[in-house]
């Protein structure tokens, strides 16, 4: 049976909610990211973590994932998907928001 929601928001939270799913979606909306480029953009993530979250992205049909390696050379990259392209306005939103918060209440931002 599917889920029911009750509010519009409540799907997009469903979708994209969490920690680490919007942080993904931001910097893949940047461009193609291999794998460790998206580990060394978020240090505080593990590695496990990522993987779940990318597969989960995948899922949902925001993320694709792409194979142009060998199996001795592995060559994976991510990118967002035409669903995922969508959700740029979003991120914009709440990028903007964060900075502006971040500035309200001093929060240091760490590149």
């Amino acid at each position: 049976m599917p889920r029911r929601y009750h509010c519009a928001v409540e799907v997009a939270v469903d979708v994209i909610g969490g920690r680490w799913r919007p942080v993904i979606l931001a910097h893949l909306k940047e461009g193609v990211h291999r794998y460790g480029e998206l580990r060394r953009r978020m240090p505080d993530v593990s590695e496990k973590m990522l993987v779940q979250r990318l597969r989960e992205l995948e899922a949902e049909g925001l993320v694709a994932r792409r194979d142009l390696g060998t199996p001795k050379a592995p060559h994976v990259e991510y990118h967002l998907t035409e669903e995922g392209r969508s959700l740029a306005p979003v991120l914009s939103a709440l990028h903007a928001w964060g900075l502006a918060r971040a500035a309200r209440t001093g929060t240091p931002i760490e590149p």
